[in-house]
């Protein structure tokens, strides 16, 4: 893949530079709002938090969630209200995702990957399709996580793919195996679905 680069071993800190550089850039490249979308999970709140301690002009930032669990968002596993709690006070706007929402192109795609290969909630046993005609979908994973038992919403395939820029955060020897196999065509998971079409640059930290 020519349009990848790989970042070994970046911190937080690290992360939430880069990620500042690229939002400075796409701020300083048109007037209007900014639009990104972020994951969920435990890695991506950390790195946020540290972003937002750089000085820009957040109140021009519209932040998608790229998937959510359907609870309330005051619920402790809703990625909205993490998000909210975080973005809201430093005056971005955070979209709630429904299913009837229209989905714009994105000027950054930052996404994470399971270790089953499954990127926001397109899971394997959902078999995303870089053709679905649908924006946003309501699914199921199976086997249900543990941690987070619970029905999903999640961007599509195509929608993460209308994307200026595409950022994964990517840690540990399981998962790299399996960010590995997708980038060289070993096998058929949604992360190598997505890489395997993405034309845009895509830069992952791993």
């Amino acid at each position: 893949m020519d349009n990848l680069t790989i970042i070994e071993g970046s911190g937080d800190a690290a992360i939430a530079d880069w990620l500042a550089g690229r939002l400075r850039d796409a701020l300083g490249a048109k007037d209007g709002p900014v639009t990104i979308t972020v994951p969920g999970g435990s890695t991506p709140f950390p790195i946020i938090a540290a972003m937002l301690e750089h000085d820009l002009d957040w109140t021009r930032l519209v932040v998608w969630p790229g998937d959510d669990r359907i609870v309330p968002e005051d619920h402790a596993a809703s990625n909205t209200g993490r998000l909210r709690d975080l973005f809201e006070p430093a005056g971005a706007e955070v979209v709630t995702l429904t299913v009837m929402e229209a989905v714009p192109r994105f000027d950054l795609a930052w996404l994470g990957m399971g270790s089953d290969g499954h990127i926001a909630s397109l899971f394997p046993n959902t078999d995303p399709r870089v053709d679905e005609p649908r924006a946003i979908l309501r699914l199921t994973p199976d086997p249900l996580p543990p941690e987070a038992p619970f029905d999903r919403i999640s961007l599509t395939l195509p929608s993460l793919l209308a994307s200026d820029a595409l950022v994964f955060v990517v840690r540990g020897d399981e998962k790299r195996v399996v960010l590995d196999q997708a980038i060289a065509g070993q096998h058929d998971l949604p992360v190598a679905r997505l890489l395997k079409a993405a034309t845009q640059p895509v830069t992952c930290f791993t």
